[in-house]
């Protein structure tokens, strides 16, 4: 196999697999979003139904966008920051072990980020 085809299926696989396992916790939070109770944590002071609709954002829409590869390192900006502020805000007092889920997707996201999507992508960098 050719080393730019492995190269564009293992940009495929970072893309497509932190995104669909990120997406198990955005969509519980897009129901709660679209079945109007806006009660959510609060960590970054913004208000609840803000801090809602950006972990909607980051957890739900930005990692349908980047299974499909579209406006890749745009989408991997909200979770990535999504992520940041839940290792270091939200468990910022928690043992490693709590936090290392949101460290490891935020790795995954910023990679996604300076790597960009590769050739299997709407973007098809």
């Amino acid at each position: 196999m050719a080393n730019t085809l492995k190269k564009d299926i293992g940009l495929a696989l970072l893309r497509i697999v932190p995104s669909a396992l990120l997406l198990t916790h955005g969509i519980p939070k897009f129901q709660k979003l679209i079945g109007g109770d806006f009660e959510f944590g609060d960590p970054i002071g913004i208000g609840a139904t803000p801090t809602l609709f950006l972990a909607v954002l980051g957890e739900f829409l930005c990692p349908i966008l980047l299974i499909l590869g579209f406006k890749t390192k745009w989408a991997a900006i909200p979770p990535a920051l999504v992520m940041a502020v839940a290792a270091f805000v939200v468990h910022s007092a928690d043992p490693f072990g709590v936090k290392e889920k949101a460290l490891l997707f935020l790795g995954f996201f910023i990679v996604i980020f300076l790597l960009g999507p590769g050739k299997y992508s709407l973007d098809k960098d």
